[in-house]
C-alpha cells in the first residue's frame, strides 16, 4: 500500500511542478500583455480599453466631418477659381502702317473656360478708341481682329 503512496505523490508532485511552471508561463505572458495594453493606452487617462475605442471612434468620425467640410469648401474654390478671370495676354501693335509706333494693344481677360472680355485699344495720331468685346467659350459675337484671336490664344496657350 505503500508504494502505492509513494507512486501518488510522486504524481502529485509532478503535477504541481507542471502546474507551477503552467503558472510561470501564464504571469510571462500576462506581463506582456500588460506592457502592450499601457502602449495602446498611453498618456490617456482612460483605464479601459472600450472607453478608448469609443473615445478614438468619436475623434475619428469628428475628423471625417471636418475632412468633408474641408473637401466642400476646396470645391467651392475650386469652382470659383474657374470663373475668376486669370488668364491674361497682351499684344502691343502698330494698327496703322508707317504711322507712329506700337501704341495699340489688346488685351484678353480670361478664365478657364475662355470667358472675359477684349479690351482693343487703336492708337492713331489724332485720336484713340478704346473697345470692349464679351468672349465667351475664346469666341466673340462681335468680329474680332486678328491681333485680338492672337491675345485670347495666348490665354488659351498660357493656360495649358
Amino acid at each position: 500500500m505503500e508504494s502505492y503512496v509513494d507512486v501518488f505523490l510522486a504524481g502529485l508532485t509532478g503535477a504541481v511542478v507542471l502546474l507551477m511552471v503552467l503558472v510561470i508561463v501564464l504571469m510571462v505572458k500576462i506581463s506582456g500583455m500588460n506592457k502592450r495594453y499601457r502602449k495602446i493606452i498611453g498618456n490617456s487617462q482612460v483605464e479601459q480599453v472600450d472607453d478608448l475605442l469609443i473615445d478614438l471612434q468619436e475623434g475619428r468620425m469628428k475628423l471625417e466631418g471636418a475632412v468633408k467640410e474641408q473637401a466642400d469648401a476646396i470645391d467651392g474654390i475650386r469652382r470659383v477659381m474657374k470663373k475668376m478671370k486669370a488668364h491674361v495676354a497682351v499684344s502691343r501693335y502698330n494698327a496703322f502702317n508707317k504711322q507712329g509706333s506700337d501704341l495699340s494693344f489688346s488685351v484678353a481677360i480670361l478664365d478657364d473656360e475662355q470667358d472675359g472680355v477684349v479690351l482693343t485699344g487703336i492708337h492713331s495720331r489724332e485720336e484713340s478708341y478704346i473697345y470692349a468685346k464679351p468672349v465667351e467659350k475664346g469666341g466673340s459675337n462681335y468680329a474680332l481682329s486678328p491681333e485680338e484671336k492672337e491675345v485670347i490664344a495666348q490665354t488659351a496657350a498660357a493656360k495649358r
